[in-house]
Order: C-alpha cells, then sequence, then structure tokens
C-alpha cells in the first residue's frame, strides 16, 4: 500500500463531513419484529424463495442468514427514519463488525423490498454481508436533510482515532446491488453516496446515485480511500462534484454512466486501474488523474477503453510530462474512446491540451515504454493493437455481459439442490445429491444451492446447459483421497464436454478444499458456448485459512525457519482450466485465492498453503477476464497458452 493518511484524504473532500457517526449495537434493534406492515410487496424471486440456508461452520444453529429490512422495523414509506431499522437487520447475530476484522460463519444476505427507505446517519455494512434491493422495482436510500456521517453506505468506518473497522486490504466478501442513493435532500455542500474502502471478492452493481447537480455542488457518489480491490459494474452517476472519487490499489470498472457531474471520475490515487464503457455527458472533466503534480504524481496508470465523451470539455487530464516523477507513475493508456464531444481529449494540468477532441482515439498513450531493458518516455499516437473479431461485439467493443440476476425469473423456477438430498452441513458427502440436482433442473430453472458447505468427495459432471446461484457464497468443499494424487489430477465442477457447445451459468459460489486436495482441478470448463451464452460471475476460488479448511493458522502458520513443505498444508492442483476445446469462456468478478492469511481464528495469523497452479487457459477460442485476480499459487499464478 502507498502511504496516503485516509484521515488526509478525507479533509480533502469537503462533502465527507464527520467520523463519529457509526451506530453502536445498543443503539440498534436485536431480533426481528414480527409484526410489520410492508409497504411494498414483489415478485422478485429472491423476496419469495424457500429459506433454508444455514451456517455449516457457525456455533448458533438459529443464525440467519437471509434477512428483509420490513422484518426488522424499517417501513421505506419516504417519512421514516429506518436508519436504525437497517442497521439491526445487518448486525443481528453477533456479526463481525469492530474488533473482529474478518470472519466467514456469519454471512448475512439483506434484502430491501421497493420503497423509499429515509437515512439519518450511515448504514453500516458488517464483514460478509450482501445488500440487495429488488432489482424489479430498486428501492431508494435516501439521505435526510440533517443525515450526519461519512456517506449513506459505509463499508470500512472510522473510529475517533482514525482507525477502520476492518484492515482496508482485506476488506474482502461484501456486495451491494439494486439501488437508487438520493444525495438530494442534503445541503449540496455535504454528502456522499457509498464509502467503499474494500478489497477483493466485492462488487458494486445496478446502483444509481441522485445528487445535487451545479459548479457549487460538492457531493460524491462513491467516495474510496484505499483498499485492494476489487470490481464495479452498471452505475449511473447523476449530479454531484465527484461522480467517483477514487483510490486503491487495482480495480476494473465498467459499464458507468455520468451524467452533469462537475468532474466525472477523480483517480486519486492507484496502482492500476481499468475503466470501459464510460459514458461521460455534461460533465466538465471526464477522467482527472492528475493528482499530485508533476513532481509526486499519485496515479500509477489506467486504461481508459471503449468510451464516449458527449459534450464534456476536457475528457482526461493529466500531471504527466517530459519530466514527470515518479518516472512510471500516471501511465495512461487510452483505446477506443470517443473524443467527439470534447474540446481536448487529453489536457495538462494546467488545462493546455495535449491531445485535441472531436475524434475517436484509437490507441494513445503516456508513461514509460520498454524494449528489453530500454525504457523510453512516450505522450503520443501508438500503434493499435490487433483485436480478434471473435472477442468483440457487433459496435467493435471487447464484448462484455454482466451478471444474470434473473429478474424476470418466477420464484418456481429456483430449485434447491436440498430439494435433492444434499445438506449442507460440511460433514455430509452431497456429491451423489449434486450429481442428482444437476440431471434433475431443465433449461427453464436455476440449480439454488441454499447458503451452507456442501462437501463433495467426487467429480460432479455439469451439464452443457444449466444456470446455477447460491445464496451469499454456500461452499463446495473437495475432499478425500479422490483428490489426492497430484500426479493424476480431477475436477471437482467438470463443466460441459469437450467438443460439444452449451449454456452455463454461474454466480455467487465459492469453491474450497476441506483439507488437502493436491490432486483437485477446482473448476474445469471443456465445452464450447456463443458469445454472452455462458459465464461465471462473483464466484471465487478460496484454498485455506478459513473455519471448515481444516487449513488454518493453527497448522498451516507461517515460519520462516522451516524450508520443509508440511503436507497437512498442501491445497489444489490447480484453481481453474480452461480446456483446449473450451471457447466463449466468459469469468467477471473472479477470485482464485490461496489464503496468505487466517480469516476467522483469532490470531489472523500469515499462513502457508502449498497450492499448486492458479488458472490454466488452453482455449483456442475466445476467453473474457474481467476483473479476475488469481494469487499465491507456487507454479503460476495465470498461465496462458
Amino acid at each position: 500500500m502507498r502511504a496516503i493518511s485516509p484521515l488526509s484524504l478525507i479533509s480533502a473532500v469537503t462533502t465527507l463531513v464527520t467520523l463519529l457517526s457509526v451506530l453502536s449495537p445498543s443503539q440498534v434493534l436485536a431480533s426481528p419484529v414480527s409484526s410489520v406492515k410492508r409497504a411494498t410487496s414483489s415478485s422478485y424471486w429472491l423476496a419469495n424463495i424457500q429459506r433454508q440456508g444455514s451456517v455449516a461452520f457457525g456455533s448458533d444453529s438459529s443464525y440467519a442468514v437471509y434477512r428483509n429490512v420490513m422484518d426488522y422495523g424499517a417501513k421505506g414509506d419516504g417519512s421514516t427514519d429506518d436508519t436504525a431499522a437497517i442497521n439491526a437487520a445487518i448486525s443481528a447475530g453477533s456479526r463481525c463488525g469492530w474488533g473482529c476484522d474478518s470472519s466467514t460463519v456469519t454471512p448475512a444476505l439483506v434484502y430491501f423490498p421497493p420503497g423509499t427507505y429515509m437515512i439519518s446517519q450511515p448504514i453500516v455494512m458488517l464483514y460478509y454481508t450482501q445488500l440487495v434491493g429488488d432489482a424489479l422495482n430498486l428501492p431508494t436510500l435516501k439521505a435526510t436533510a440533517g443525515f450526519q456521517g461519512m456517506a449513506v453506505l459505509d463499508s470500512d468506518p472510522y473510529d475517533s482515532s482514525g482507525a477502520n473497522m476492518f484492515t482496508n486490504q482485506n476488506n474482502f466478501f461484501r456486495q451491494v446491488r439494486n439501488f437508487k442513493i438520493d444525495l438530494t435532500g442534503m445541503p449540496q455542500t455535504a454528502g456522499a453516496g457509498i464509502h467503499w474502502q474494500v478489497a477483493q471478492a466485492t462488487s458494486l452493481q445496478n446502483i444509481v446515485f441522485n445528487m445535487i447537480p451545479g459548479s457549487a455542488s460538492k457531493q460524491v457518489g462513491i467516495f474510496m480511500d484505499n483498499g485492494s480491490g476489487g470490481f464495479m459494474s452498471d452505475l449511473v452517476f447523476n449530479g454531484g462534484n465527484y461522480g467517483a472519487f477514487l483510490g486503491n490499489q487495482q480495480f476494473t470498472s465498467r459499464n458507468w454512466t455520468f451524467n452533469n457531474c462537475n468532474t466525472a471520475i477523480f483517480m486519486n490515487w492507484n496502482w492500476a486501474w481499468t475503466l470501459k464503457s464510460v459514458s461521460i455527458n455534461n460533465c466538465g472533466v471526464g477522467l482527472d488523474i492528475s493528482n499530485g503534480g508533476s513532481t509526486n504524481i499519485l496515479i500509477g496508470s489506467v486504461i481508459l477503453m471503449d468510451s464516449k465523451l458527449t459534450n464534456t470539455p476536457i475528457g482526461v487530464k493529466t500531471s504527466f510530462t517530459s519530466n514527470s516523477a515518479p518516472a512510471t507513475a500516471g501511465t495512461l493508456i487510452i483505446d477506443n474512446v470517443d473524443f467527439s464531444g470534447s474540446t481536448t481529449a487529453v489536457a495538462a494540468a494546467d488545462g493546455s491540451s495535449i491531445l485535441a477532441g472531436g475524434k475517436v482515439v484509437a490507441s494513445w498513450g503516456e508513461g514509460r515504454q520498454y524494449s528489453g531493458s530500454s525504457g523510453s518516455r512516450v505522450q503520443g499516437s501508438l500503434a493499435a493493437p490487433s483485436k480478434p473479431a471473435a472477442l468483440l461485439d457487433s459496435s467493435g467493443k471487447f464484448f462484455e455481459r454482466s451478471k444474470p440476476q434473473y429478474e424476470t425469473m418466477p420464484a418456481s423456477a429456483f430449485i434447491s439442490v436440498k430439494s435433492f438430498g444434499a445438506k449442507g452441513d460440511g460433514v455430509t458427502d452431497d456429491t451423489a445429491a449434486i450429481q442428482k440436482a444437476m440431471a434433475g433442473v431443465n433449461s427453464n430453472q436455476i440449480l439454488y444451492f441454499d447458503h451452507g458447505a456442501y462437501v463433495v468427495s467426487k467429480t460432479i459432471s455439469v451439464p452443457n446447459n444449466i444456470k446455477m446461484t447460491g445464496e451469499i457464497w454456500p461452499l463446495i468443499m473437495a475432499t478425500g483421497s479422490f483428490f489426492g494424487n497430484p500426479g493424476n489430477p480431477q475436477p471437482v465442477f467438470d463443466i460441459g464436454t469437450a467438443g460439444q457447445s452449451g449454456a452455463v451459468e454461474i454466480t455467487d459460489l465459492i469453491f474450497e478444499t476441506k483439507g488437502p486436495a493436491p490432486g483437485a482441478i477446482m473448476l474445469k470448463w471443456n465445452m464450447a458456448s456463443a458469445q454472452g451464452a455462458s459465464g461465471i460471475w462473483d464466484t471465487h476460488v478460496r484454498i485455506g485459512g478459513s473455519a471448515g479448511t481444516q487449513l488454518q493458522s493453527d497448522k498451516c502458520s507461517k515460519n520462516p525457519s522451516s524450508t520443509a513443505v508440511n503436507t497437512g498444508c498442501e491445497g489444489a492442483y490447480m484453481l481453474f482450466w480452461a480446456g483446449t476445446k473450451s471457447s466463449g469462456v466468459y469469468l467477471e468478478n473472479t477470485w482464485f485465492w490461496v489464503a496468505d492469511h487466517e480469516l476467522d481464528l483469532a490470531d489472523h495469523n500469515q499462513i502457508n498453503i502449498y497450492n499448486g497452479r492458479g488458472v490454466y487457459i488452453e482455449s483456442q477460442g475466445p476467453v473474457w477476464l474481467y476483473g479476475t485476480s488469481s494469487e499465491h499459487s507456487i507454479f503460476y499464478n495465470y498461465e496462458v497458452r
């Protein structure tokens, strides 16, 4: 991490008015309210399916994984202050907050029915939380005129000393989707929508930020001070000073729209950020990467691609010069960006033109270019890269597809694996039940994994045509001798048949091992798919470091004085494999993580897990990787043949 003080960032953004607004447990309701009049009903499947999820490795058998905020007293009527009720829904059940840092055994999927929820203090997202609004009729979180706090939604609050609730670069496993966040009732000098200080396995999706427009507005849609992300998609920012104020190690952002912001995106700092399919309309500046000035540029690198600016005078503002420092900072790649609506495509920090607008820029860059070990500064047009047609959509942009939420599907279309006998208790061998379930659903149904831990001792053959989703990352846990031989590795989920075509969708699952499984290929993709027919979204492979894996700090803490491999701390053979006959493989926000530290035991020690290989791509057809990361395997994290 760069040594940047979070408090100094906050003071630089005048909209963020106080750190002392986090509700304590004593300020919220402790249990559901049984007689709440519901303001609005919905046919959205997520609100209506049978709830059977449970935590396999938790200590409370009555723990509620799913919560509806109206069961905790929220009204959503546009007048009642729903802050305490919503925070009660999130915090019920001795969840991971102050003093915890991380836990995988207290997950919460918190659903918001349609309505307008008045918010007077931050809604605090505890660890392993998904906040999900109704996808058919987006609920509105509306800040009151007297709102006090950093942001309407806060993923990592500060205390009075400037310390965070969670370690920012380890603030994993959270989602927010399907909301409108409204700051227009606040004074224009204050207000932020989301404080999004997060790391891997996190996402924002399908959110509209409504702010007061105009040059005097100081409102911010997203405030991000640091972290280690990450992925965000399908966001709309209306009005405000900054649509998004961003600082993080690395991030991928896709399908963002900015309307009437003073500056659409202010990049405070980063190591690397990819911005794709960004639409910027009627803003003063599209993307500002000039922070720090030419003597101390704080931006590592940015890619802006497949984007368009309309009626926005300055497209990109930069402080990169022929002698700016650090030498490799301020790197910018522009790839297929329409600056027809900008007078200046790229401007210096003082506003002078570096690259004129009024045209589509195929390929342009600034930074330090290397040939072998020899480097030189460049700032100008670049040779446009070759782009295979199979990777592009009909408009010539790289193909993309958002995570399906199955909004139009009825609750009756979701078939639980528990209906086929699976237990998900972390003990029972669920192999046969899951295989039966795979064969038992048709193309008009979705296989649903209730939250739990599903132990698998043999390969699960995934048919060529199936959709499956999970309740806040249920665990598929490979175990046993079948997965024990690295000389004869076997897939855990074997997806489709090589030489055949099909359509498979997988969302919101986690794959793990229960104990060492040095012969396990966690996911193997075999089949071909047409563009957009298949994909894996918000699905992760996590090896060790969490409850139930038997690969935790009590057995596998790092020992720098030892050079011997502890075979009891071996992970898997490979995390993901796209085979030679596979094609049309689409991965988005997938984290292939061999744990380097403990998530559940109190010591949170660093650990040594010996995992063979990460992501292996042999496919000769199109493969799209958006917001993926692969970490800590031994032989490679990515290999593309």
